[in-house]
């Protein structure tokens, strides 16, 4: 009977550690956003980048922001070992001058189950920032785009479709790009590399998913430490319909039928 005992007691442990070591993890770049100086009005947003590190699929069941300033949004369907997905948050500044820090608390079925994540800053008026020093000015990153707009086309309810653009730094230090503004949190991006030398390129990604039924035209400004005043803005233009596949339906029932 000893024996038995012994033999079920070490069962438990060998399936307690198997349980142990099967497990997802959910590891961040970085759990700290900082967008600096950004001007009152339109969102700010910015996406953390999240791998799963572990051994099993991890699906983030909900990410709580801690205002509702702040919209949060997140990868839905399951990150697999090894696999990347992010959580995006987006901040409000209309009506909120001054420093702020804000909280995502991210729920998944990962290890630990809870993480939290911080974005922060400044909103300033642009009529009450002091104006740059000529020196300043002159020393400072510039940024300059290849093209300035983008027309998806016909685009799906909550499709996600992306427009690709190059800038180019051309002043005389490092261009860092924190984040974007928009009037909806429905686009966000990926600028490769985020740190700009003099003279050098980048590609910069906008990934847009439209949430509203009609034609829309969004305004997208890029965040970064260029004082110089150069247009930073971007516009992307698409006519969101409920669905493509439907519309095809429709035009292939309204086909003409040969005589027979």
């Amino acid at each position: 009977m000893k024996k038995i005992y012994l033999f079920l007691a070490l069962a438990l442990v060998v399936l307690s550690q198997g349980a142990v070591s099967a497990q997802g993890v959910l590891t961040f770049e970085k759990d700290t956003h900082d967008f600096g100086n950004i001007a009152e009005g339109p969102v700010a947003s910015y996406e953390f980048k999240v791998k799963n590190t572990g051994n099993q699929p991890v699906i983030i069941s909900h990410v709580q922001a801690s205002c509702g300033c702040t919209t949060p949004e997140w990868t839905k369907e399951a990150i697999l070992p090894g696999k990347t997905g992010i959580v995006k948050a987006g901040y409000n500044s209309a009506g909120r001058p001054g420093v702020f820090t804000k909280s995502l608390t991210v729920t998944s079925n990962g290890t630990p189950d809870t993480q939290t994540l911080f974005i922060k800053g400044t909103v300033v008026d642009k009529a009450a920032t002091p104006a740059a020093s000529a020196q300043e000015i002159a020393s400072s990153p510039k940024i300059q785009l290849t093209s300035s707009s983008y027309d998806f086309g016909k685009l799906e309810k909550g499709q996600k479709a992306t427009a690709k653009f190059t800038l180019k730094n051309t002043g005389k230090s490092d261009l860092k790009i924190t984040g974007i503004q928009t009037a909806c949190n429905c686009v966000a991006y990926k600028a490769s590399p985020s740190v700009v030398k003099a003279g050098q390129s980048a590609k910069l990604e906008l990934i847009y998913s439209p949430q509203v039924l009609q034609d829309r035209i969004e305004q997208v400004t890029l965040l970064s430490n260029d004082i110089t005043g150069a247009s930073a803005t971007l516009t992307l233009k698409a006519k969101v319909v409920e669905s493509l596949a439907k519309q095809n339906t429709v035009k292939l029932q309204k086909a003409s039928v040969p005589f027979k």
